[in-house]
């Protein structure tokens, strides 16, 4: 049985805007418009609900102490070695000499990150500290052919091929999510639409895909603290993006997002009605592109309640059986989902693939 889901953060909620069960791909089909719909209404009663309720539990406030037990289910890298709601009085980090810089990788220098924001969505509550070892980071989401290069090497088979669709937004059926018959990360929207350009970022993959491309190109899957430290420069920068605090300059958007009224109607004025070729929109400080918008990237963490690190005992919904998923994507609306801010986040689970999802690498320095 497969779990396919969508998250989409709107205003305070997480839109669960398509869970289905794979029982059987007629009753998939006659029932999918029903399912859409019901989870479109429980998202806005949600969302109207939620001003009475959004204050975060402040008894964790005075917390000094980390859930030991939480963290080990987090199964965060070695590059992480302190977690508090406290800036540490050691602000001392580990040097590594860094060496040649593997192909199309930047060096991301070590160092304390406040990781979420207080005047964030919930999900990014409360702010945290974290002392982060360096590591090197992919320049760029991996593209479709660096992805061709892993598919020629191994003949893996991805999910979206496996199960014989994946899910995009059908424009024909009024901006729902669909399962796409054919879609997969070569023709992103199905067959009937053009092939993926190859400095695109690959997209319908799943979080299994892109650990199965990760392992064999010797490298893995950032945790989200490793990613919002190199989202904030390697230096906690406290901007809402990581080249500043406006999505545009000089006129010219620094991202690819969605421009107008998610799901109606989007204008393209970026010049792009989905994904855009990697780098495009100019590099943060440390050299990165496409940080902010394009494709979410997977995470190898599941997504978790910030809160959670620092109280007893864990509670129900502290843990997502979701993987974490950041950077935002042409999809992001500042009414809608705003998921392109450094602190912003998503989730989906580790079988979804989506046409607006992909990844990028991290590797430890030895």
């Amino acid at each position: 049985m497969r779990l396919f889901s969508v998250s989409l953060s709107l205003m305070d909620q997480t839109f669960q805007g398509l869970i289905v069960h794979y029982f059987h791909l007629v009753m998939l089909r006659t029932f999918l418009p029903f399912l859409y719909g019901s989870a479109l209404l429980i998202s806005f009663l949600s969302c109207q609900e939620k001003t009475d309720n959004q204050q975060i539990d402040t008894s964790i406030t005075q917390a000094t102490e980390l859930n030991d037990e939480f963290l080990k289910k987090l199964n965060f890298p070695q590059t992480v070695s302190y977690l508090g709601l406290d800036k540490p009085k050691d602000t001392t980090v580990v040097k590594v000499k860094s060496g040649t810089a593997p192909a199309d990788m930047v060096y991301i220098q070590g160092g304390l990150v406040q990781i979420g924001s207080d005047e964030g969505l919930e999900q990014e509550r409360p702010s945290f500290w974290a002392k982060i070892a360096p590591f090197w980071m992919d320049t760029h989401p991996v593209t479709v052919a660096e992805f061709r290069k892993f598919i020629k090497a191994t003949n893996y088979k991805t999910e979206a091929e496996t199960f014989g669709n994946a899910g995009i937004i059908d424009e024909s059926t009024g901006q729902q999510w669909i399962l796409k018959d054919g879609a997969n990360w070569h023709h992103p929207m199905g067959p009937d639409f053009p092939a993926a350009a190859d400095d695109h970022p690959v997209t319908q993959v799943s979080w299994n895909d892109a650990n199965a491309y990760a392992k064999w190109a010797g490298k893995r899957l950032p945790c989200e603290l490793e990613w919002e430290h190199a989202a904030r420069n390697a230096r906690n920068s406290r901007t809402i993006y990581s080249w500043g605090n406006d999505i545009q300059s000089q006129g010219k958007y620094n991202a690819n997002i969605w421009q107008g009224k998610f799901p109606v109607k989007n204008y393209n004025e970026d010049g792009f009605a989905y994904t855009s070729p990697v780098g495009k929109f100019g590099k943060t400080p440390l050299g990165l592109t496409d940080m902010s918008g394009n494709v979410w990237e997977w995470q190898s963490n599941p997504k978790f309640n910030y809160e959670a690190l620092f109280r007893t005992p864990i509670r129900d919904g502290d843990l997502s059986p979701e993987l974490a998923q950041r950077g935002g994507s042409f999809l992001c609306e500042p009414g809608w989902c705003h998921g392109y801010r450094v602190s912003g986040r998503s989730s989906s689970t580790s079988e979804t693939s989506l046409f607006h999802v992909g990844f990028r690498c991290v590797k430890d320095i030895k």
